[in-house]
């Protein structure tokens, strides 16, 4: 007697099985990616706040809190692409300090770092010895 040719049942859900198992890893790891790739969104934000405030600083001995003295429109206060949404805080009256920060929001909200920030020293924060925060990549 001949045996037929082609696959049983059992080799097919064998095959699925493993395509399943491959296909879960990938979307996890790419889910993954997503976040470190928007989080340049809020680097590039708080970079540039720091830079217009060293700009204001050198001009006029003080931070400022208006975001729009330093390029972006007033109450937009958002990055690019609006995955993070901007605070600035100047510190006392004389307004030599000053700490910016990007708060992740909408498709960025469930990110590990959380809300990233710079302050007038350039200390960056979450920091890079932060094993939590710093999960999924480097958050700066």
């Amino acid at each position: 007697m001949e045996r037929a040719k082609g696959f049983s049942l059992i080799e097919i859900l064998i095959a699925v099985s493993v395509a399943a198992v491959v296909m879960a890893m990938a979307t996890m790891a790419y889910g993954r990616y997503t976040f470190r790739s928007r989080r340049t969104d809020a680097q590039h934000m708080l970079m540039t706040i720091a830079h217009g405030e060293e700009r204001w600083y050198a001009t006029y001995n003080r931070y400022t809190d208006d975001v729009s003295k330093l390029g972006y429109d007033v109450g937009d206060a958002y990055s690019s692409h609006a995955y993070y949404a901007l605070t600035l805080t100047v510190a006392d009256v004389a307004a030599q300090s000053y700490v910016a920060t990007a708060t992740p929001i909408n498709a960025q909200a469930s990110d590990a770092c959380g809300a990233l920030s710079i302050d007038d020293k350039g200390h960056k924060l979450p920091h890079r010895d932060d094993a939590t925060a710093n999960a999924n990549g480097s958050c700066w």
